[in-house]
Parts: structure tokens; C-alpha cells; sequence
């Protein structure tokens, strides 16, 4: 059992038919890092939010962390479905993303207009990640973008009906 442990993981060649393998898993890995990010800040505003509407966003954001956390494993599995490694190190992840930080202390507002942005930023990004598989024989990827992209879209039209005036 003790020599089993000590395997590491590496990339493999997969057969299945995907054209350049590698481009594709690195734009996973890109979504999979804004994915994470955009998990923490919206835990980390969905415990710090008060106000009259504490209650919303407390709820909306639960909701849309716990639906981007299971699909974080989704995102690495594919990854590894090609035949590539997930990305293992909090500082590929930083590098990766480009969630940013606020430099203050949000209000409420602002909270939900910056998730609301970040989850616009995270669509565009798996559209391309759309565009990027085209033609390359991978229906699967295009098929787990597009369904991330309709919850990141739909999750940034909540967030803004929830903050209108």
C-alpha cells in the first residue's frame, strides 16, 4: 500500500478525439481559478452583509456559492478527463483569475455590484472558452461552458434586479 501513495500525478495522453488538448484545459483551469475566487468573495459577502436587505443577498449568495463550488469539481474533473492536470497551488489560482479584490470595506450595494460584475467577467470568459473550442471536436467542454455561462448570466441579472432602484 505505502509504495501506492507515492504515485504523483502527471498529465496522460487521452484518445478521444479532442483536438489540442492542452489549449482547452488551460481555459478550463482559467475558469476553474475565477470560479474559486468568485466563491470566497461571495462567501466571505455573504457573512460580512448587513442592512434591510441582510436577508436577500445572505440567501441569493448562498445559493450561488454553493452551486459554483460543486461546479469548481466539474470544472477539475474535466480537466483531468482530458488528460491534464487541475491546477493544485492558491497561487496558480491567483495568477489565473482575474477576480479581483475590492480595496474597502463594500456597503451592500456594493457588494452585490461587484458580484454582479464578476459574474459578467466569468460569462465572457467562458465564451471564449466557447469560441476557443470550436471546431476542436470537444462537445462536452462547449456544453459545461454554456451551462456555466447560463448561470453566471443569470446569477449577474439577480444580483442587479436585487440592487435596482
Amino acid at each position: 500500500m505505502t509504495e501506492t501513495l507515492k504515485i504523483t500525478p502527471q498529465a496522460e495522453t487521452v484518445n478521444t478525439g479532442v483536438r489540442k488538448i492542452e489549449g482547452i484545459a488551460d481555459g478550463l483551469a482559467d475558469v476553474l481559478a475565477d470560479t474559486y475566487r468568485l466563491i470566497f468573495k461571495t462567501h466571505a459577502y455573504h457573512w460580512n452583509v448587513t442592512g434591510p436587505a441582510f436577508y436577500s443577498i445572505h440567501k441569493l449568495s448562498e445559493e450561488q456559492y454553493e452551486n459554483m463550488f460543486a461546479a469548481a469539481d466539474e470544472l477539475a474533473e474535466r480537466i483531468r478527463a482530458l488528460g491534464q492536470l487541475a491546477p493544485m497551488r492558491m497561487d496558480d489560482i491567483m495568477k489565473r483569475s482575474k477576480i479581483e479584490d475590492l480595496d474597502k470595506m463594500p456597503s451592500a450595494q456594493e457588494m452585490v455590484d461587484d458580484l454582479a460584475s464578476d459574474h459578467e467577467a466569468l460569462a465572457h470568459r467562458l465564451h471564449a472558452l466557447i469560441d476557443l473550442v470550436e471546431g476542436r471536436k470537444d462537445p462536452v467542454t462547449e456544453d459545461l461552458a454554456t451551462e456555466r455561462s447560463a448561470f453566471h448570466e443569470q446569477a449577474a441579472w439577480m444580483l442587479r434586479a436585487l440592487s435596482a432602484s
